[in-house]
């Protein structure tokens, strides 16, 4: 079963925690993960994807316009009926990641995506919308990021066995 990982980063900070979600949806067994930029997109990986876990750097409040132009203008990979989720990363507390990542949510499900962030449900960490990292994250931010990757991939074998 595929995950895909696919993310712009203007500074290195979001590939930096993209491959820390890797690392931890790796730790599920039969899962195949590969993280990409979207420059670098691979798209019959994405095709062939169950989930598709996007990440951004926050600028101005919202998520980045290479985000959002490759969204409005990929005809591929096909998202619809695939598990989604999304992670941010932001200069500073405060930045606006939360609000990056619900906008962000709200175009998985625009495009016909189950979008799944763990929430309460799975306990302690709560990862509300998903990981929010500052710069590429403290300890904790990275433990988070690590653990959102494995509930994902958890989530993605419940739903695609």
């Amino acid at each position: 079963m595929k995950i895909a990982i696919v993310y712009f980063s203007k500074t290195g900070n979001t590939k930096k925690v993209a491959d820390l979600i890797a690392e931890g949806a790796k730790k599920a067994e039969k899962v195949e993960v590969k993280a990409m930029s979207i420059e670098e997109a691979d798209y019959e990986f994405l095709n062939e994807a169950k989930t598709i876990i996007v990440g951004t750097p926050t600028i101005a409040g919202t998520f980045s316009w290479q985000i959002k132009q490759w969204l409005d203008t990929s005809s591929n990979p096909m998202f619809a009926g695939k598990l989604g989720a999304v992670f941010a990363t932001a200069n500073y507390v405060g930045g606006g990641a939360e609000v990056a990542e619900l906008a962000l949510l709200a175009e998985l499900l625009v495009k016909g995506m189950l979008v799944y962030s763990s929430g309460a449900g799975e306990g302690q960490p709560f990862i509300h919308y998903g990981p929010v990292c500052i710069k590429d994250g403290d300890a904790g931010q990275k433990e988070r990021a690590v653990i959102f990757g494995e509930r994902v991939a958890k989530k993605t074998a419940e739903l695609f066995r």
